[in-house]
C-alpha cells in the first residue's frame, strides 16, 4: 500500500513508525534499552496483554499524545478488545481527563476503531 491509499490513522501508525527507525539508527544503545524495558512491560503477567493495552489507551488519551492513542488502539484490537471495550476504558478516562480526555475519544479513537477495525478484518480474512 503507497502513501497515497493510506488513511489518516495508517499514516500516523507509519509516520511513528518511520520517527522509531530513525532515532534507532542514531541512538541504537537507547533505543535497544527502551524496546526492552516497554517489551516487559507489555508481557503477559499478573494483567494480560489486552489489559495492558487498555491501561496503556487511557494513559494516551488522559495525556492527549496522539500517535500513542492510535497505536494502543491498534494495540486494542489487535489483543481482542471489542469496541465497546475500548469505549468504556476511554470512559474511564474521561471521568478523570475531563473535557480534553472525552474530546479525544469522540473523535481520534473512535476514527482509529473504525479505520483500523476494518483493516484487522481484512487482515484476518
Amino acid at each position: 500500500m503507497n502513501e497515497q491509499e493510506m488513511n489518516p490513522i495508517e499514516m500516523a501508525l507509519q509516520e511513528y513508525k518511520q520517527g522509531l527507525g530513525d532515532f534507532t539508527k542514531k541512538m541504537p544503545k537507547i533505543a535497544k534499552k527502551y524496546n526492552a524495558f516497554t517489551e516487559e512491560c507489555f508481557a503477559e503477567g499478573k494483567l494480560s496483554q489486552k489489559e495492558k493495552q487498555m491501561i496503556a489507551l487511557g494513559v494516551s488519551v488522559f495525556s492527549q499524545d496522539e500517535y500513542c492513542i492510535i497505536y494502543h488502539t491498534k494495540g486494542c484490537l489487535d489483543q481482542g478488545c471489542s469496541e465497546e471495550e475500548i469505549l468504556e476504558t476511554v470512559g474511564v478516562t474521561a471521568a478523570f481527563g475531563g473535557g480534553a480526555a472525552m474530546s479525544q475519544a469522540v473523535t481520534l479513537v473512535q476514527e482509529a476503531i473504525t479505520e483500523l477495525g476494518s483493516s484487522n478484518q481484512n487482515i484476518q480474512q
